[in-house]
């Protein structure tokens, strides 16, 4: 099954391809390369898979997926998840592709914004339309306490442990967080603009639930300022419509949803189209060879930006990502339906 990484920082972790980006497009290029035999590890700066499908809207329905005429974004993302277990792939969240260097043997070296560090024959961008970058609530001096007391992200639960958290939002993201925190926070604030929420209905009953019991509250209104010093927040002033007031926290988790950036991938030496990777069609590689682009980021005469042709671009990228993987292995094509060893390695024969 697939694993998420424990690796300490700095350990260097050598594979055949890195994938930047874990939505889609990018867990259905384990698949293809898996059929393969070709082992891969996923980055991406979000806490869980699934891209923007997952983050932004897992409850929207999608209709244009081949064979399911209705599923939404986490179904999606499940279901790819379950396709892509025989490969084993392992995950890396919460961080970010900020350098990539070829090196004298024509690998690759990624290095990750917290020091990870690996090494690939092929790296697949599958990015999106770039990483994704919290959007920073419009609070003086917000900078100071980031990384210490407000977060944009939980990369690990045990450390909110005993923390007196403030939860700003109102989707999935808020709820779930809060959901998952409630029991080891020594005390926990959802606050919201309004009593009406976007996330799962099953989520918002058991908040109120929670909020019914006394296990925690929910405040209807915004952050005015912050109060602290060092990094370290001492409390918020919040508006609603009884007035101003102070709420004694901690921690602060904002969710007010993500922009999408190029980010560091415009120092890649990549050649860019308004902020697209161009490519070629027949293996969607990039000017750089071993280095492609595959759904939202790419760009090329007659591009859908649509999740099923990312899909068809993944099984182009995977017979050119196995010539440079396996330069001396003859490549047979082989279709899952007839094939006994690719369902072998499915684990259905």
């Amino acid at each position: 099954m697939a694993a998420i990484d424990t690796s300490a920082a700095n350990e260097l972790i050598e594979t055949d391809v890195v994938i930047i980006g874990a939505g889609p497009v990018g867990l259905f290029a384990v698949f293809e390369l898996g059929l393969l035999d070709i082992r891969a590890h996923v980055i991406d700066i979000l806490d869980k898979p699934g891209g923007q499908c997952a983050e932004l809207y897992p409850e929207k329905p999608i209709y244009d997926i081949p064979a399911l005429p209705i599923v939404t974004g986490q179904e999606l993302t499940d279901r790819l998840l379950e396709q892509i277990k025989p490969f084993e792939p392992t995950f890396h969240f919460g961080q970010r592709i900020d350098e990539l260097t070829r090196q004298p043997d024509g690998r690759f070296l990624l290095k990750t914004d917290i020091g990870n560090r690996f090494l690939a024959k092929v790296v697949v961008i599958a990015a999106g339309g770039g990483s994704f970058t919290p959007k920073r609530p419009p609070l003086e001096g917000i900078e100071g306490y980031e990384g210490t007391s407000v977060h944009y992200s939980v990369r690990r639960m045990e450390d909110f442990r005993d923390r007196k958290i403030l939860i700003v939002g109102g989707g999935d993201s808020a709820l779930d967080w809060t959901l998952n925190l409630q029991p080891i926070a020594k005390s926990l604030t959802l606050l919201h603009r309004r009593d009406e929420f976007r996330g799962a209905p099953h989520s918002v009953a058991k908040m109120r639930e929670l909020v019914a019991g006394d296990q925690m509250q929910l405040r209807i209104g915004q952050v005015t300022a912050l109060q602290g010093s060092g990094g370290r927040l001492e409390g918020v002033t919040i508006k609603t419509k009884e007035g101003e007031g102070r709420l004694d926290v901690d921690t602060m988790l904002p969710f007010f949803g993500l922009t999408m950036k190029l980010g560091p991938i415009a120092d890649w030496g990549l050649n860019l189209e308004e902020n697209l990777i161009p490519v070629d069609t027949e293996k969607f590689e990039t000017n750089e060879p071993g280095i492609f682009a595959i759904g939202d980021i790419n760009s090329y005469p007659g591009k859908l930006k649509l999740i099923l042709s990312g899909f068809h671009e993944a099984a182009l990228m995977a017979q050119q990502a196995h010539h440079i993987i396996y330069p001396d292995k003859k490549l047979l094509f082989q279709y899952t339906t007839s094939s006994s060893s690719l369902q072998k390695k499915l684990g259905v024969r």
